[in-house]
């Protein structure tokens, strides 16, 4: 009888795949490599984030709010803890632009979209626009802490402190909400989004004038 070498070209390629997957999903590094595809979808531009335009919103202020009628502005009375432990509160950021980002470290879209963020906070004026991660992590700060200083990231990044305000509530995750500096949400984003666009980055600063 032969017997047939065995050989890795004889397996399937299926079978490599899966395996593949497997290591990675042990090792936890599943989320960075679904990141790492997205990222490289973002930076096509296929997927540039919308924002209305600022005559529009200049013009009409009710024509792209999502703010609640009455309330003094979208998060009111809403806390939040910085990754060193102080707590903020989300109205001391009225009178800026605010780039509010709801993400977490499971989340490959979020992992895709961040560095194109942090591309977009470091050419904003801070004492103009004002950048809130918001991460919706469970299980403490520390996973979080470790995530942002491994990515080397600078930007500004919180957890909830408090109950989430209503109107930032979202069947998907990212999502992303731009409020002016009267604290009205004039633009949001559902799912991943380049943000670093010409687009992005002259909407915030017709916003903070």
């Amino acid at each position: 009888m032969n017997k047939k070498k065995f050989s890795i070209k004889n397996i399937p390629g299926w079978v490599v795949t899966l395996a593949i997957f497997g290591v990675l999903y042990l090792t936890g590094l599943h989320t960075e490599a679904i990141g790492q595809v997205q990222r490289i979808l973002l930076a096509t531009g296929i997927k540039n984030a919308d924002v209305p335009a600022i005559d529009e919103v200049s013009t009409n202020p009710e024509a792209a709010t999502y703010t609640s009628a009455g309330a003094p502005m979208a998060g009111a009375g809403f806390k939040m803890v910085d990754l060193n432990g102080k707590t903020v509160a989300f109205e001391s950021l009225k009178g800026k632009v605010i780039f509010l980002n709801i993400w977490a470290t499971w989340c490959p879209p979020c992992i895709a979209e961040m560095p194109n963020i942090h591309s977009l906070y470091k050419k904003m004026d801070p004492n103009k626009v004002a950048f809130v991660m918001l991460s919706v992590d469970e299980g403490g700060m520390g996973k979080v802490k470790k995530f942002i200083d491994k990515k080397g990231y600078t930007f500004p990044v919180y957890m909830p402190a408090s109950q989430f305000p209503q109107e930032f509530y979202s069947t998907a995750i990212p999502t992303t909400f731009i409020i002016s500096p009267d604290g009205k949400i004039v633009a949001k984003q559902e799912g991943m989004a380049e943000y670093d666009t010409k687009e992005v980055r002259e909407f915030l600063m017709g916003l903070a004038k």
